[in-house]
């Protein structure tokens, strides 16, 4: 708890929600200032009107805050302060933040116009507010009728027939089972967290990622919109055939359905134009012919049946009837249980017709699992009960001639018919017969009380299933439209009225409706939409079983009735019953969808729904992680995991694209950047990190980013080299930028930059040093193009913190983020251009295995490499053999190596005199001789150079000198100059003769140098174990 003892202050009421009273640990004076809204509210807006009940709350006066609805909610009012909880820096640091009013650009998930209501709430709403329905209206009954549908009048008394009442119940119970599971499995999905509007593509895309989620959003929406234009055609065959039954057309059978269609269709754009409460009541009407016509049907059955009933095969409910249909008896091509199956299971589907318009209900996560569930239920015992009553009262065969009675034909009459006084074998043994189960698809009306109250069910059935797959395809586009994961679609999202109605959607869902119903035939277009449904109830059980077995703690579903395992199950099942119904259909689904998958993987949009693909990526990283500690490091394993100090990257990108390339997809690449200063001076600048992942990621540089405080360079390097990695993926080899302005800075600097390559040796580290002619550091540029008053100052830390520059508003890494990307030469082809190994010191092979890594990459690979070692005049071919011989035990692909019998020969005088007088300002004046003197002097000197120290190092600098000349001659023009770093003792080589020898080295070089020292540990080997 922040307490504080001190003087009253008073607070903005919608701030504070009127909890506790403020003190402050300041001034009388300063506290009368110090608000959270502006202007000055009075004494009754301040947190004080509530203040003897807070204080009783913990004892004390806090600036805390109880837990609230509002500290978690992306819900907003537009034009009322967004409540808060008091920030970190408020309790910690009492930095001042007011209160935001609303701003749409501030929620994340888009935002709200008005909180969500409560399912009990009044009916009287403010003018503007958009209509919401209950888990009645809005998801039962919708779903129901959904998966009601001509296949229950139509063609479930013929299943019955070929199935039996018994296989058809397991037919029946199969399909409602896997429909069932994917209902848990979305009721859990809806209600882990605040459920949105688009439904199945919301549902898929926020659990499992917008890369499943978009493609199956996609198919989802244009398969409702095709299953609009099914079920109109359904609708309008019905209609043609009454017209036949009375001798009456339109133009001719085909276009018949053409004008109905296009007609009906119309109709049903309209009532879903006039808004979301004309389709509810519409979808209600419908759904009462639908259960009059169920009424009628049981009526039909009790009553007594006719002569003309008799002789079409109803006989009202008898035990033998029953006892002969609860057996199967296949016939036809389709006659086996997989084929009943392959027919009768899409008619238990659209449980999705709900959760489809997630949008347009009250509580989504209450509507969704209650409404679902009690419509699978309630569809699957209407299904049953039809069966079982209809498989009771109607034989599977029977003439529908009056005259085909026992007393009529007495001779030969065989089967259950006989017993009622009917004769029917002969249609039987000729299979002419017109009546029964297996002969006749309208036995429903037949059977029924009044038949015209059935065709009444059909249009219900019809109509509502065109009509909530015509609600459904736009919402569900809608929401993928604004999601932006495809383009050109992203016109369709626009909303309108106060419900956000997709009226684009709507004409969009309209024309596509219309184009097939003038095809007029969607028997080949059928499969593929009931595939497209499976792919979606295999995604959303895959989604449940995939977040329930990553362990993510957000995982956190309200509805507990539900399984991971079954709803692993109900996956597998999907996609097997894919391949039983149509199995090409099912390979285009699957094409489709993975098509659309690699295209949102491709494009990688910059989304981030917390997804439990995420989780899974966490989770099987840190599995690996802590694998790789129980097995031992390798040399065959050996990769340079480098900790590159570019302070901030978008400053110092050659490096970034250097080190990115050879550890690209092989090894781990961090960049670290020491914030130099205060910690509560730089910590704003430390939490921009967010930023330069963005640069790295923009530049597609596969690259960790860590940032420190620290009150010198080298001291941030200890921590970093120390403290960087996680188990074995640590880094082994340090990367620093050559320090440039060594002659210039201070030379406690340059002591400081030594003292770096000196700890990376102590702490095991390998080192590179890269240095290019032009340098490294580019933000004084960067700054001058971003803010052209920006006075440009000495870079006095070299790899320090480049990204001082960004304080005080000059520039920061969101700007980076934004400007256009520098390009560098190592991001170009290098062409047929040499690389140039100079490895005069073995040091384990790591200056020979960092160019093979780039060797390895598309931008390098034609360059040639050649390698340079030091050998005698009289020895050359035996030592270049020798060299050979390693190199190709080594097996790197390098066959050009080069002797350089001249490498100690005496440098040019004019370039020792240029060595020479690097040093001079650095030497120490010791010309008295008194050891004690120099000591002290060294001592606050460390990087004054006596004349010991010169004349001990003279051998080893000449060589530097010389090496310089031999770089000039012979790689002149290669790519990059890659060689052994010289190591100086600590004790021996001052800093600044240190700095003298890596200048002389690489001085006027136009080529990348790149200066490379291993920690004299093996890094390659030509042993296979």
């Amino acid at each position: 708890m922040a307490d504080l003892p001190s003087h009253e202050v008073t607070v903005d009421a919608q701030f504070g929600h009127s909890r506790f009273t403020i003190n402050k640990l300041m001034g009388t004076e300063d506290s009368s200032r110090y608000r959270f809204g502006t202007p000055e509210l009075g004494a009754a807006d301040t947190w004080d009107t509530n203040s003897s009940s807070q204080t009783n709350t913990f004892g004390y006066n806090t600036l805390d805050a109880v837990p609230q609805y509002d500290h978690y909610a992306n819900t907003m009012v537009k034009g009322v302060n967004r409540c808060h909880r008091p920030s970190l820096a408020q309790l910690h640091t009492f930095i001042h933040e007011p209160p935001k009013m609303y701003d749409a650009a501030d929620d994340p998930e888009g935002g709200e116009d008005v909180k969500e209501g409560e399912e009990g709430e009044s009916a009287d709403k403010p003018p503007g507010e958009p209509v919401r329905f209950g888990w009645v209206k809005g998801v039962m009954i919708r779903c129901m009728l959904n998966i009601w549908g001509v296949i229950l009048y139509l063609r479930l008394p013929w299943i019955t027939g070929q199935a039996g009442i018994g296989l058809t119940w397991v037919i029946v119970l199969l399909s409602s089972s896997i429909t069932g599971i994917t209902g848990l499995s979305t009721s859990a999905i809806a209600t882990n967290g605040k459920v949105k509007g688009g439904g199945t593509y919301f549902l898929i895309s926020r659990s499992l990622g917008p890369e499943l989620g978009g493609s199956i959003g996609l198919i989802f929406a244009f398969a409702n919109a095709v299953a609009v234009a099914m079920h109109t055609v359904g609708f309008a065959e019905t209609v043609r055939d009454l017209l036949r039954e009375y001798d009456s057309t339109i133009v001719d059978p085909t276009n018949d359905i053409r004008i109905i269609g296009v007609i009906t269709v119309t109709i049903l754009l309209g009532i879903s134009l006039a808004g979301m409460e004309w389709e509810a009541k519409a979808q209600v009407l419908f759904f009462f012919v639908i259960m009059i016509s169920f009424v009628n049907y049981i009526v039909g059955t009790i009553i007594p049946a006719t002569p003309e009933k008799q002789a079409k095969g109803f006989f009202s409910y008898q035990a033998g009837i029953f006892s002969e249909n609860f057996v199967p008896d296949w016939r036809g091509p389709d006659g086996s249980f997989f084929g009943m199956f392959s027919i009768f299971f899409p008619s238990a589907t659209g449980i999705l017709a709900g959760a489809n318009i997630s949008g347009d209900l009250k509580d989504p996560a209450v509507a969704i699992p209650r409404g679902t569930m009690l419509a699978i239920f309630w569809t699957t015992v209407s299904y049953l009960t039809i069966s079982a009553t209809i498989g009771s009262c109607v034989l599977r065969d029977a003439s529908g001639n009056i005259n085909d009675t026992v007393e009529m034909l007495p001779l030969g009459c065989e089967g259950l018919d006989c017993s009622y006084g009917w004769n029917f074998t002969e249609c039987v043994k000729n299979q002419n017969c017109q009546h029964g189960l297996l002969n006749y698809y309208q036995t429903m009306s037949m059977v029924s009380g009044f038949a015209p109250l059935i065709t009444a069910g059909i249009f219900g059935a019809t109509l509502s299933s065109a009509l909530a797959c015509l609600v459904s395809a736009p919402k569900v586009f809608q929401c993928l439209c604004k999601d932006n994961l495809y383009p050109l679609i992203g016109f369709f999202g626009k909303g309108y009225g106060k419900n956000d109605e997709p009226i684009r959607g709507y004409m969009l869902t309209y024309f596509i409706a219309i184009g097939f119903i003038l095809i007029a035939e969607l028997n080949t277009i059928a499969p593929i939409i009931s595939n497209f449904f499976l792919c979606s109830y295999a995604l959303i059980n895959f989604s449940c079983f995939h977040a329930s077995i990553t362990n993510s703690p957000g995982w956190r579903p309200s509805f507990k009735y539900y399984s991971k395992w079954a709803s692993l199950l109900g996956a597998i099942i999907s996609v097997v019953i894919m391949f039983l119904l149509t199995w090409w259909a099912a390979l285009i689904a699957i094409g489709i969808v993975i098509f659309l998958l690699g295209y949102v993987l491709y494009t990688r949009p910059a989304i981030n729904w917390g997804s439990s693909v995420q989780a899974s990526s966490y989770n099987r990283a840190l599995s690996c992680s802590v694998g790789l500690n129980e097995v031992d490091d390798h040399i065959k394993n050996y990769r340079p995991q480098c900790l590159v100090l570019t302070g901030a990257p978008g400053f110092r990108p050659a490096m970034v694209d250097l080190v990115g390339t050879f550890t690209k997809n092989l090894s781990l690449m961090a960049c670290g950047n020491v914030i130099i200063g205060p910690r509560k001076q730089k910590m704003p600048e430390l939490s921009r990190a967010d930023g330069h992942v963005k640069w790295l990621n923009k530049r597609k540089s596969k690259s960790f980013y860590t940032g420190i405080v620290a009150d010198d360079l080298r001291s941030g390097v200890q921590i970093l080299m120390q403290a960087s990695g996680l188990g074995r993926m640590k880094p082994n080899v340090l990367v620093m930028g050559f320090k440039n302005n060594w002659k210039s800075d201070n030379p406690s600097n340059v002591e400081n930059y030594i003292g770096i390559i000196h700890d990376a040796f102590d702490f095991n580290y390998g080192i590179c040093i890269l240095r290019m002619k032009e340098g490294l550091d580019i933000s004084r540029t960067m700054q001058a193009h971003v803010n052209p008053g920006f006075e440009a100052g000495d870079d006095s830390h070299g790899n320090g913190s480049a990204a001082a520059y960004t304080v005080n508003g000059t520039l920061d890494p969101e700007a980076l983020v934004a400007e256009q990307q520098t390009t560098t030469v190592f991001q170009s082809q290098q062409g047929k251009k040499t690389i140039d190994i100079y490895w005069l010191f073995d040091d384990g092979g790591l200056t020979l295995l960092i160019p093979y890594l780039l060797t390895r990459k598309k931008r390098w690979r034609n360059c040639k490499v050649r390698v340079f070692v030091a050998g005698q005049l009289n020895r050359m071919d035996e030592e270049r053999k020798a060299f050979m011989a390693l190199l190709s035990k080594f097996r790197l692909g390098f066959n050009d190596v080069q002797v350089l019998p001249d490498i100690n020969q005496r440098p040019q005088p004019e370039n020792v005199k240029r060595f020479e007088d690097l040093l001079s300002p650095y030497k120490l004046n010791d010309d008295f001789k008194d050891e004690t003197k120099i000591n002290e002097l060294k001592k606050d000197f460390p990087w004054k150079i006596s004349a010991e120290e010169i004349q001990k190092n003279t051998p080893k600098s000449l060589r530097q000198v010389r090496l310089n000349e031999i770089f000039l001659d012979y790689s002149r023009d290669a790519a990059l100059i890659v060689m052994t770093m010289p190591i100086g003792r600590r004790s021996e080589c001052p800093s600044s003769l240190y700095m003298a020898w890596l200048e002389t080295l690489s001085q006027n070089l136009r080529p990348p140098v790149m200066l490379i020292r291993g920690n004299q540990e093996s890094v390659l080997t030509f042993y296979c174990q």
